[in-house]
């Protein structure tokens, strides 16, 4: 039987829907810049806001001042810009505190891992302090090991670059071959530890990535994590 001695878990789409969550926090905006008075379509609103995420990506910090911008002088004239991103980013954050939740299945194998003998830990790529957020949101801090959080920019070195992957596993003290990787976008969270000897699990539950292909075809494929906690016991004798 395979020897497990730690296992990394992304986190987007892997212990929360962050599709779903951002559809959501994203449509509340839109409805509290129309409350506002924007004077525009909804959809042209929901279409142009994805446009600026592509654009700029999710981690920009101005989505709405970019999405004003783009908007024809008639929509907004007479209202006050500043306000309307105030309350388009209130809602997003509103949203955010009452709907950000782990899936249903994720305390309890953390729990469970937390007292298998495993470390227990994140790899994930974003700004440090939004990462981090996500995992005190989620209310799953205390089932990592604090030395086994690792957030791409605090290493310098982001993903797909394999070395994100190694400098975890050396700084834990485990070898790649003894550590299981799960995460749902193939060309990040798959083929670069796959290449290092990790053991990877592809997360097919929800989001973007679920029709991307993988180059280095996973160890496992789930859409739970009651199928993860079953080749944990199967494969790894651990008791979750």
């Amino acid at each position: 039987m395979s020897r497990l001695a730690a296992i990394f878990f992304d986190i987007d789409d892997t212990l929360y829907s962050t599709s779903e969550f951002a559809r959501r926090a994203r449509a509340n905006s839109i409805d509290a810049m129309l409350a506002c008075g924007v004077r525009t379509d909804r959809d042209r609103l929901l279409t142009e806001l994805d446009e600026v995420i592509s654009e700029f990506s999710s981690n920009y910090g101005s989505h709405f001042d970019k999405l004003l911008l783009r908007l024809p002088p008639e929509a907004t004239s007479g209202l006050n810009p500043a306000m309307i991103i105030a309350s388009a980013v209130v809602a997003y954050h509103e949203t955010k505190f009452r709907e950000l939740k782990p899936y249903d299945d994720v305390p309890g194998i953390l729990e469970a891992l937390s007292h298998s003998g495993v470390i227990v830990g994140i790899i994930t790529a974003g700004p440090a302090v939004k990462q981090a957020e996500k995992l005190v949101r989620l209310k799953v801090t205390q089932y990592l090991d604090p030395r086994a959080i690792f957030i791409s920019d605090q290493i310098g070195i982001s993903k797909p670059n394999p070395k994100l992957y190694l400098r975890a596993c050396q700084s834990v003290g485990v070898i790649a071959t003894e550590a299981m990787y799960i995460g749902d976008n193939p060309p990040n969270d798959i083929d670069p530890p796959k290449s290092l000897g990790m053991i990877t699990v592809l997360n097919r539950r929800s989001g973007k990535y679920s029709g991307v292909p993988c180059r280095k075809e996973p160890d496992y494929r789930i859409s739970s994590f009651t199928e993860l906690a079953r080749i944990l016991r199967d494969d790894f004798a651990l008791p979750v």
